[in-house]
Formats: structure tokens, sequence, C-alpha cells
């Protein structure tokens, strides 16, 4: 056997590698006011030396915000504040607003919303908000613009034929009839605007009802709806841009005008729609809802509708100078997606290691906000069997922000005089709000605590005070006042610093105490509780000296009585009548008040202590003499009992031949008694109680002669009685 010559042979043994990226982090920190954080600082592509020859990569980055507010980090001002930060229309009704006093129809609906979201959820069942008709005029006019946040939560297996209002105005008894209203079916966002029999001819058709047909309806994500009409030309913004229309989107259904009905007037409701007939609320929506404002007369402007929507948070693209031929960098309006497209692997790296997350807020809501990395590689060759790379997936933590300071400070107690308090007295004159340099207040409250008497008192601003300053409003009542709007803290303490309080009675009181706190993002952020107290000084009362008839006597100086203000019990209020006014007391005690009043009151002192003694004196006796009269009851009741009569060896034998004779004396006895009973009948007490006395007083003999008689009616007769001993 022959045996070849030895060859060498060499075995490459390959690490085991899949296409992907390298060197994503886990996590990315971010802190407020840092700008743009770098999501994949390091990130590269290891295609693991794989046989390809590269066309293509398309690498998506996806930022999740949806669980963070109306769908990302906004401003979290009040409805009415975005607006006027945003140069939104002062006239525009704001339907859903947070429930108080002045606005019940939104109490009966679940708050949703964190910081000054104010989302409302509709269960789709029975949660609906009838509006009152002070609040909105139902009869819109042929321009106006309606606006709302929307999300949208649709049945599984929904019947499509099914309405969910999101507003409607029907007749409120009788029919059915809708006016008015924008509601969703089968995932088609409706407006519906039924023209009154009093417009125009009757008999001639015109547009009633737009559909339009849009993927965001049934989403489940939150939408901003915004529809211009200035009829006949009606367009829809969503999420801030306009939507193109085409022919057949959206579909528009001409109708006939709404026939005349007398005596029927209208309900508008949000979340569903008034069935007059029945006398009750249907088609309710399922979702949420926030910020649906209606405003009648004219249209909002295209660049306001953008400003309610914008994000805060989002994608940070890189410089476009970056781009090389054949690469290119697509974003979505949100920016929260970008896309990159290229044929060269290191300028996609390139680009998206300046990819980054920013946030513009002041004070971002914290929290975890998770990104996505996907990649598609097409190779030379198999354009239609693209290299698999995994997906890649961290997420941005957003840090808490330090508590901004806010503090109002200044001098808390301020005297003034019953003139001053008459005409008005400034309640805060020097009051100071502090803040950071881009702070932006959003409310500051005035409290009083008892409330005011309007009878007297009353707390106000001048009447061109706010005509100054566009961006605040003020609402005052007998609690106190509050200010509320989007300002800067300096505005806020000018304004603060005009409040007067006005009292007519200030005889009444010793002080009056308020109470300011100023906040910003609704309440998130407090000041301090800043006390100011106003006291009321009282005027002195001169002493009188008394006239005195001894020469050698020293005058005497009457004291007088306090001022009114310092008799009250309490410090803050107290409403007297004139009857019961201490200065009247005051002035009636003037004659009483004399020379001899000293020793009129010693001559009554010394007669109550006399008599005071006398009465001790009186009461001593009579305890002595009831103590006697008891220990000689008890000696009379101790001698009776030693003379009781003793029959325990008492024994009578009586003959039965002295029968008869018994017998005689018997009818004797007897008739001596009907003459004893016709004498005492004519006594003057008629009291049988004298017979019983007087037979008592019978000898010893008389008792034994009639002892059977007497041993049958009682056990106890032949005892000794001693009731007259």
């Amino acid at each position: 056997m022959k045996q070849s010559a030895p060859a060498m042979v060499t075995v490459k043994v390959n690490r085991v590698c899949a296409p992907g990226w390298r060197g994503i982090p886990e996590r990315v920190d971010y802190a407020a006011g840092v700008g743009s954080q770098p999501l994949l600082p390091s990130a590269r592509l290891d295609l693991c030396d794989a046989p390809c020859i590269l066309r293509n990569v398309r690498a998506t980055l996806t930022l999740a915000t949806d669980h963070i507010g109306k769908g990302c980090d906004r401003d979290t001002y009040g409805v009415r504040s975005q607006r006027k930060l945003c140069g939104a229309s002062r006239d525009s009704v704001d339907l859903l607003p947070t429930p108080g006093p002045t606005t019940s129809w939104t109490a009966t609906l679940r708050d949703e919303g964190r910081e000054a979201d104010e989302i409302f959820e509709f269960d789709g069942v029975d949660s609906a908000a009838i509006v009152p008709n002070d609040v909105l005029e139902h009869s819109l006019a042929q321009k106006f613009t309606i606006g709302v946040w929307v999300k949208h939560r649709p049945r599984p297996r929904q019947d499509p034929h099914v309405k969910e209002h999101i507003l409607c105005a029907a007749d409120d008894h009788k029919m059915n009839r809708h006016h008015y209203a924008l509601f969703i079916r089968n995932c088609r966002l409706i407006l519906l605007l039924r023209r009154d029999f009093s417009e125009g001819d009757p008999n001639i058709f015109r547009a009633a009802e737009w559909r339009w047909k849009l993927s965001q309806v049934c989403d489940d994500k939150w939408h901003h709806y915004a529809i211009q009409v200035d009829f006949p030309r009606v367009n829809l913004y969503v999420d801030g841009e306009e939507w193109h229309a085409d022919e057949k989107n959206p579909e528009v259904i001409d109708d006939w005008p709404l026939h005349p009905a007398k005596g029927v007037n209208t309900t508008l409701v949000v979340g569903a729609c008034w069935q007059g007939s029945e006398n009750k609320t249907k088609h309710h929506f399922r979702g949420y809802l926030a910020g649906l404002s209606v405003l009648v007369g004219r249209n909002e402007k295209p660049e306001v509708l953008s400003c309610l929507r914008r994000c805060q948070e989002g994608i940070h693209v890189p410089p476009m100078d970056l781009l090389q031929p054949g690469t290119q960098l697509l974003t979505n309006s949100d920016m929260t997606e970008v896309r990159i497209d290229g044929d060269n692997r290191t300028n996609v790296e390139t680009l998206l290691r300046r990819i980054g997350y920013s946030n513009t807020r002041r004070f971002p809501t914290p929290g975890r906000r998770n990104f996505r990395l996907d990649t598609t590689i097409v190779c030379e060759g198999s354009e239609n069997t693209p290299l698999p790379v995994p997906t890649v997936q961290s997420y941005v933590t957003v840090l808490p922000p330090p508590r901004p300071g806010i503090t109002v400070n200044g001098t808390g107690y301020v005297a003034r005089e019953y003139a001053d308090f008459r005409l008005g007295v400034r309640v805060f004159p020097d009051a100071r709000v502090t803040a950071g340099s881009a702070a932006r207040l959003d409310a500051c409250a005035v409290s009083v605590y008892p409330s005011l008497n309007p009878d007297h008192e009353s707390l106000g601003l001048p009447g061109d005070a706010l005509l100054a300053f566009h961006d605040i409003s003020a609402r005052v009542d007998r609690d106190g006042v509050v200010l509320s709007g989007a300002d800067s803290p300096y505005n806020y303490q000018q304004l603060i610093r005009l409040i007067m309080y006005t009292n007519r009675k200030p005889a009444y009181y010793l002080d009056r105490v308020f109470k300011l706190t100023c906040s910003e993002l609704s309440g998130r952020f407090a000041s301090n509780e800043y006390v100011q107290t106003l006291a009321v000084i009282h005027p002195k009362e001169k002493t009188t000296v008394l006239p005195h008839t001894t020469p050698g006597e020293p005058p005497i100086a009457r004291i007088v009585e306090p001022a009114p203000g310092h008799a009250q019990l309490s410090p803050h209020h107290a409403d007297l009548t004139e009857e019961y006014a201490t200065a009247a007391l005051r002035e009636g005690s003037r004659t009483i008040n004399g020379t001899g009043s000293s020793h009129a009151v010693t001559i009554v002192a010394a007669a109550c202590i006399g008599f005071l003694l006398l009465m001790a004196v009186v009461g001593a006796a009579r305890v002595r003499g009831a103590a006697k009269r008891r220990r000689s009851a008890g000696d009379e009741l101790a001698a009776e009992t030693e003379m009781a009569w003793d029959d325990s060896a008492l024994a009578i034998t009586v003959n039965p031949m002295d029968r008869l004779t018994e017998h005689d004396q018997h009818h004797q006895s007897q008739r001596d008694e009907d003459v004893d009973d016709s004498g005492s009948s004519d006594s003057e007490d008629g009291s049988f109680r004298d017979d019983d006395l007087d037979s008592s007083d019978c000898e010893n003999d008389c008792d034994l002669s009639n002892g059977r008689h007497r041993r049958q009616n009682s056990p106890h007769d032949l005892e000794w009685d001693h009731r007259d001993v």
C-alpha cells in the first residue's frame, strides 16, 4: 500500500454570529433642561461577514408616548390657558370644563386626566353630560369651529350602524330630530348639520351630512379633530393638519330642511344624544374626550390648531448636512417616528447615532418611554428575501424634575382707620410673588374666613385693572378672589396688589385675615400660604373727670368702657342692631354714673350681705327644730309599744246555755248601734271614724261580752287601741 504525502489542512471556526445592531444601551436617562439626549450613541450594524452586497438599509426608530397625557407630553395648563398661549379666540366655549360650582354638568363624569389634562371617560352605556342652555347658543351660525380630543374605543364585533355621539343637539320633547351632531359610525367621523325651515327655500336640497373615513377613528389612540365650517365649505383638521379631500372622501349627503315645530326647543348633550320622545339619552360614546370647544361666528386659525396639537417631547433628528447622496430621512408630524433609507451603511450608522430624545417642557412628566429600532437589509440579487435583522428595544427614563420655588411674602400686618376701610383698603399693598425666570403661574387664590358679609363687606378689583392683563381672568365672590390664566409672576404680583377690601361698618371688627396662594401647572406646584392681617384702629375716648363734693377729696376719673370693636367676642364678624350696640348702652348709663354712684353700690352690697346672714340663721334654726321633732316622735313610739295589749295567753270560754241571752243582747246592741248611727248622721263631720273612737271607749267587760262578734270580723280586735292614748 502506498501512502500519500502529508497535506496541510486549515479549519477556520467562525464565531456564532447573527446580523444585528451592537452597542444598544439598556436604558437612557433624561433630565429636564439638558436639550437633546442621544438614544443610540454607540450603535453599529454587524452583518457577521454575511455574503451580501448591500443594496439598501432601512432603519426605523419609533418612540412610544401614547400613555403620556393625550398622546404625548404637552403643556399641562388648563384648556383656557392653552388657548391663550396658542393665540386662540377668547370667544371659544369649553363644553368639558373642570367640575366646579358654575360648571356642574361634568361632575358626574369620571376624570381620568393627570395634572390639568381634564380627560373624561365615557362608558358607552349611560355616561353623558347635558349642557345648560345658558352656556352655548344652540343654533349655530353659518360659520363656526368645533375642536375636540378623542380616543375612541370601538367594541369588538360592533354593529357598524351604531352611532356614538360626541356632541348632539336634538329636540327636547315630543320628537327626535337631530339639529346638528358630531358622531362616529362604522369608523367614520360624521358631521350632521340640518338646516332650519326658516333658512332659505324649504323645497331645495342642500348638504347636511359629511362622512370622513379615517383610520385614526378606530385605532384606540389620541387624536385631535377640528372642523371648520364656513357654509357651504367644510374643512377637517386631524392632529393639526388639514385633511385633503377627494371625490369619495368625505361623502356628502343632501337633505331637506327641518320642518317647523311649535313649542319644541333643543337639548345639547356631550357623549350621547337626547331622545325627546323617550325623555332619555341614547347613542352613547365609548372612549375618552377632552378639550371639546365650540367657536361660533368665526374660524380658528390653522396655526392655532397646530399649536394646540404640538407635542413638547419627541425625537430630535440630526442635522441635514450629514445626509450623503443616496440617503434620505423622513419623520412623522408628531416627531415620534424617524426613518433612514440609504445604501451606505456607514452613513446610516452615523445618522442613527445622532438621533436623540428631547423634551422642551420645563417640568416634564416623569416616567418611562419605550423606543424600538426596526431594520431591513436588502442585498444584491435577493431583493425578495431581505436579510433578517432582529428588532432592538430599549427605553428612556425621564427623571423627576426639581420642584420650583414659588414664594409669596410681604408685610403681614397692616392697620387702618375707620375712614380708610369705608373708602377701601388694599389687601396686599406690598405683596411679592417670586418664581423661576421661566415660570408661568396659572392661578392665584385669595381666601377669607369666615365669608364676607355682603351687607357691608366686599372684595374687588378696579374696573380697568384686567384691561392691562389680557391673559388673566378674575372671579370674585364672598369667599375671596381667584385669578387664573397662564402669565408671568410679575403680572400676577401687580394684579394682586390692586385687590381692594371695603367695610362700611369697621367698628364691628378687630381685624380681617386673608390667605394668598399661587400655583403653577394647575396646582402641580404651589407656593407657600401667605397670611395677611388687616387690623382696625378703633378711636380712643377721652377720660372724663367726675365732680367731687368735698374739697379735700381728689377728683375721680370715670373709666370709659372699651370701644365697640374690642367689646366683641369674635375678632372677625359681629352684626349688632342699634338697640343692642355698646355705644347706646354707654349713653344710657351716663345718667346712672353720678356723684353718689359709689355710695349706692356700698349700700346695696351691705343689704345683700345682711340678707344672706339672716337666711343662714333661719335655716340653722329650722334644721335644729326638725331634729328635735324626730327625737320626740321616736320616744312616743317606744312608749306606745310598751303599752300594747298582750293577748297571747287570753282564752275565752262561752256557755252554750247563754246563747239566748247572747241573742237578746245582740239585738239590744244592734238597736244601740242604730241609735248611734242616727246620732252620727246628725253630726257635722259625718265620719265613721267617730263610731270607732266611741266604741273604743267601752270598758273591758263590754269588750268581753262582744268578743265573739269581734273575733269574726278581725283577728286584731282584741288588741289594745292606743290611738287615743
